[in-house]
């Protein structure tokens, strides 16, 4: 496993969030069923608002405004955008330049087996490992109905910094999901530890590049910047473990439910990116109540007839 520190930014991987069959919005790389259970709408409002827009990859706004700072990085060079990128990461906590790599793999082996080389003077170089760490002794970082994730970095646990690595837990109620979401830092591996279910992946260019049932003892893994849910299935909960590529703090980037970055963003630029009218957009946005893990359709009291009759036919 190569750290996603140690990989170079040109890896750096664009996508489109608005869109309709060219270029495809990043959500096309999931099973419409699943976008309509993550925004709990019917499967054909899915499909309907993800065809709209034909326009290409540059609309025309009806009003006028004034440049927004994503278009003004998006005027610049290739280079430019990655010179700003890498700015950007070091200012909000990223890695340090001038910081050595003291430790490697072979290093924190040592460690947790309580041994290092003899230094001078120490003929037998006796150590005391960190103390180890339970997963299943922490609290959840996040619980709902539904589920519950813990995920350890550096923060958490020392040793991870020295790794280059995070590691995760989830265990999700039968039927549930974990929210379409992005990893703007890591490549993942999950390793299924009881239960059942699905993993769907897309590319980045808005088609499916994975979409396999999995058991226990399956072994999974989504690349950095491959948009991504997990669901279990409806005979019982779904848990899996796993390590990403960064000991890092993650940040998944979720694409569906009450804290996405659709509903962040909003306003009239998203809504003609997907061809629709602001409040057909919000209705859509609005509609999924929960946060990261999300409910079946039925315990989520879903329609399939859509929601807010109003909102269905107003573009």
């Amino acid at each position: 496993m190569d750290a996603s520190e140690d990989l170079p930014m040109r890896n750096f991987q664009s996508f489109f969030l608005g869109g309709g069959p060219k270029p495809a919005s990043i959500l096309t790389g999931f099973d419409p069923q699943t976008l309509a259970t993550a925004f709990n709408v019917s499967k054909g409002e899915v499909e309907e608002i993800l065809s709209r827009e034909r326009e290409g990859p540059i609309v025309h706004m009806s009003d006028s405004h004034r440049p927004s700072v994503w278009s003004k990085f998006m005027d610049l060079e290739e280079q430019d955008r990655l010179k700003h990128l890498q700015r950007v990461v070091r200012e909000n906590g990223g890695e340090d330049e001038d910081e050595p790599i003291k430790w490697s793999w072979r290093k924190l082996l040592d460690s947790v087996l309580g041994r290092r080389r003899p230094e001078s003077g120490d003929e037998w170089g006796l150590h005391h490992a960190p103390d180890s760490c339970n997963l299943y002794d922490r609290s959840p970082d996040f619980r709902n109905d539904y589920g519950w994730s813990i995920a350890l970095d550096e923060s958490d646990y020392k040793p991870l910094r020295h790794s280059g690595i995070g590691i995760y837990l989830v265990n999700l109620s039968a039927g549930s999901m974990m929210a379409p979401h992005v990893n703007p830092t890591a490549t993942e591996y999950g390793i299924v530890l009881s239960g059942s279910g699905t993993v769907q992946i897309g590319y980045p260019n808005g088609s499916s590049a994975m979409n396999a049932k999995v058991k226990e003892g399956d072994v999974f893994w989504i690349p950095r910047y491959f948009p991504f849910c997990q669901i279990s299935s409806k005979s019982g909960p779904l848990e899996f473990f796993g390590f990403t590529t960064s000991a890092r703090r993650n940040r998944p980037q979720f694409l569906a439910g009450r804290n996405s970055v659709l509903r962040a963003m909003g306003g009239p630029e998203l809504a003609t990116s997907f061809g629709v009218s602001d409040k057909r957009l919000e209705g859509l946005l609005r509609a999924q109540r929960e946060s990261v893990i999300l409910p079946s359709p039925e315990a989520a009291g879903h329609l399939e007839k859509g929601f807010d009759g109003d909102l269905i036919t107003d573009f």
